[in-house]
């Protein structure tokens, strides 16, 4: 699976490949959000631009899906390296300094050590869900319990 690495929170997280970015920080309980867009943010479309994140040193290039008409819109005046939280979907591992709008003390030590420690490559594709491995050998479970009990 992918890994998520937040620079500012110090977190690494998994997710799977494809996966919205903000649904993933939002669900790890990672902050995306000032004060403005905990106020009134668009719960995802691209509206509020309010769920800025930085790809940190981009990552690996194709980490992320491509910018949207959206985000080439919104944040046209913004660096190369910001995206919009809610329109990127995750396909490889990487690193995201969330909130880079805002300052960070110690910036440059932090992003140092999170690019010191490698992340893993991820998957290009959905692992295979544990019920459907099941289901193969489940029949085979069911007949040897069955005679057991005759």
């Amino acid at each position: 699976m992918p890994v998520i690495r937040f620079v500012r929170e110090g977190r690494d997280v998994e997710c799977y490949p494809g996966e919205n970015l903000r649904e993933v920080a939002l669900r790890e309980g990672i902050e995306l959000y000032g004060l403005k867009g905990q106020l009134g943010n668009c719960g995802g479309c691209g509206q509020c631009i309010t769920c800025f994140v930085d790809v940190v040193g981009e990552s690996s290039p194709g980490s992320l899906s491509g910018r949207t008409a959206v985000e080439e819109q919104k944040l046209r005046r913004r660096p190369q390296s910001w995206r919009l939280a809610c329109q990127s979907l995750v396909q490889q591992s990487l690193l995201v300094l969330t909130r880079p709008q805002v300052g960070l003390g110690d910036a440059e030590a932090k992003i140092a050590a999170a690019k010191a420690s490698t992340l893993p490559p991820g998957p290009t594709a959905w692992p295979v869900q544990a019920s459907e491995a099941e289901a193969d050998g489940a029949g085979d479970a069911e007949t040897a319990t069955s005679d057991e009990e005759a």
